[in-house]
């Protein structure tokens, strides 16, 4: 880090008010231990007053959206946090990662040529913003086998669901809530069996460049619905090429150069965006004819479920300069247990849906 670094202060910064216990102290966790193996001050949760005039690096626990929000926190740039700005908010979600139907309504800034770009690399699917336009998009997709329906502000695989029939979809289309969740966005998207989801990603922290492939799971919440469990990755120092150097099954190849055309194409279309934290995540699996699918579903450019894991591989990479490799693991269960050995807990407390949650992260040696 150079001398005007190393006077930042590292902040947490929860953005929505009223968020989770367990996503606002996950951010402060991640800050603190960020700060420590960085050699910075941990300044606690932005305040405007406390923090005016002082140097930060800001970890923001959702993709800032527009110039207003930017300007407040006085973010120039992605040396500034560890996350990502984006001129727009459905550039954030997972909204982008398909086109439009005919004549069908486009929120402002809306990039044609993002979704020519990734056509080859994600599922068959469908973006829609506005109930009129969600049966004919629907009709389009069905043709071809059952399909998902994923609100775009949804995260860790909640509220989706798969529909088989265009009368499940009218089913869908009846509801109350119906007109609002598609103006706010929906993906419509060619379900997968026997899938496989992948995390391809990388984080330019400081003077660091770590990058990361590896995969999802699932776990049950409290609540018995299946959602995010966590992230085996294989991580090293440096950038693609790097990764790319190991020794790696060709499915995970396919999932790094996938993710490296998707992130191409969001600097290209969307000029205003950046971003110090850039993950993507891949599903391979079988479609309704037994073909096997490969595709980027979506990004995150901001804190997520394998954040903990990249903060933990810059630490082994920081305390092991000459360090190659290393597979790390985050982990997400609503089962109160106690910590295994060497583990590093992230937090232990109740989550949003669910009257308990723990996160911790592994760190294992490459034997590759």
């Amino acid at each position: 880090m150079t001398p005007t670094q190393r006077k930042k202060w590292v902040v947490a910064h929860s953005t929505r008010e009223g968020a989770p216990r367990h996503e606002v102290e996950t951010n402060r966790a991640l800050a603190r231990w960020l700060a420590q193996i960085l050699g910075l001050k941990y300044g606690g949760d932005y305040d405007p007053r406390k923090h005016a005039g002082r140097e930060r690096y800001l970890l923001p626990t959702q993709t800032l959206i527009g110039p207003a929000q930017a300007r407040a926190l006085d973010i120039k740039g992605p040396e500034d946090l560890w996350g990502g700005y984006v001129e727009h908010d459905f550039i954030g979600t997972k909204a982008i990662s398909h086109g439009l139907g005919p004549d069908a309504a486009a929120p402002e800034g809306w990039s044609p040529l993002f979704c020519e770009r990734v056509r080859d690399v994600v599922l068959d699917g469908l973006s829609v913003f506005a109930l009129n336009d969600a049966q004919e998009a629907a009709k389009r997709l069905l043709y071809s086998g059952p399909i998902r329906l994923k609100p775009v502000h949804a995260c860790a695989g909640r509220g989706q669901e798969v529909i088989h029939s265009l009368d499940e979809f009218e089913a869908v289309l009846a509801r109350p809530e119906a007109g609002r969740m598609f103006s706010e966005g929906v993906v419509l998207e060619q379900d997968l069996h026997d899938v496989v989801t992948h995390s391809v990603g990388q984080s330019f922290i400081g003077d660091h460049v770590i990058s990361y492939c590896g995969e999802q799971y699932l776990t049950q919440d409290g609540q018995g619905e299946e959602v995010y469990g966590g992230s085996n990755l294989l991580v090293v120092p440096g950038g693609y090429d790097d990764l790319l150097k190991l020794e790696l099954p060709g499915d995970v190849r396919q999932a790094i150069e996938q993710a490296q055309v998707f992130d191409a194409a969001a600097d290209e279309a969307y000029p205003g965006f950046y971003a110090s934290r850039r993950n993507y995540d891949i599903a391979q699996g079988l479609d309704s004819d037994g073909q096997r699918r490969s595709g980027v579903l979506e990004q995150s450019w901001r804190m997520g479920g394998a954040s903990s894991a990249e903060v933990a591989a810059l630490q082994s990479f920081i305390n092991h300069p000459g360090l190659k490799a290393i597979q790390v693991s985050s982990v997400e269960t609503y089962v109160d247990q106690a910590l295994p050995a060497d583990a590093i807990e992230v937090y232990r407390g109740p989550a949003e849906n669910s009257d308990f949650l723990l996160k911790y992260v592994t760190v294992k040696s490459y034997d590759g």
